[in-house]
């Protein structure tokens, strides 16, 4: 149909669309297999036209507190953790205020998320200094104090004098 008037033809068009849903759906996918390649070209068209206006509003929504949620969670996928729901593991990191190891308060040193390297499921919330003695115990590593590491190395002296 060929309407006069843009505004009822605006208005047929939503109708229509609201009434065939899934055949609209349908279509808007066929479309996007077809054009695959013709829809790369327009964006890199777009983005080369848009370029410094993109990354201004990139960096601007990195700044923002659903950009930097996803930061945080990119970070922890890519150092490989698994969980089922990172939307709430990022709500339990945020509200954690002590570190579930030594008590201290995280507002004093800087918190991380500790996870298995084995299988990438997460342990606890945990200062840096614990995430750090966790990762050397789990490579097989004994982590001494600094009084122990004294007196092992008199005790090495000794012997070898």
């Amino acid at each position: 149909m060929v309407y006069k008037d843009k505004e009822k033809e605006k208005e047929y068009k939503k109708l229509w669309e609201e009434n065939n849903k899934e055949k609209v759906k349908e279509s808007k996918k066929l479309w996007r297999e077809n054009n695959k390649e013709k829809k790369k070209k327009c964006d890199r068209l777009y983005y080369e036209k848009n370029k410094e206006k993109i990354i201004e509003q990139t960096k601007k929504y990195n700044k923002t507190e659903n950009g930097i949620k996803l930061h945080i969670i990119k970070s922890w996928k890519s150092m490989g953790v698994k969980n089922d729901d990172f939307d709430k593991l990022y709500d339990y990191y945020l509200n954690c205020k002590f570190c579930e190891e030594c008590n201290i308060d995280f507002t004093l040193c800087k918190k991380n998320l500790d996870h298995d390297h084995t299988n990438g499921l997460f342990r606890n919330v945990v200062c840096h200094s614990c995430n750090g003695k966790r990762g050397y115990r789990d490579r097989g590593h004994i982590y001494l104090t600094h009084s122990e590491k004294y007196w092992k190395r008199k005790l090495r002296e000794f012997i070898l004098s």
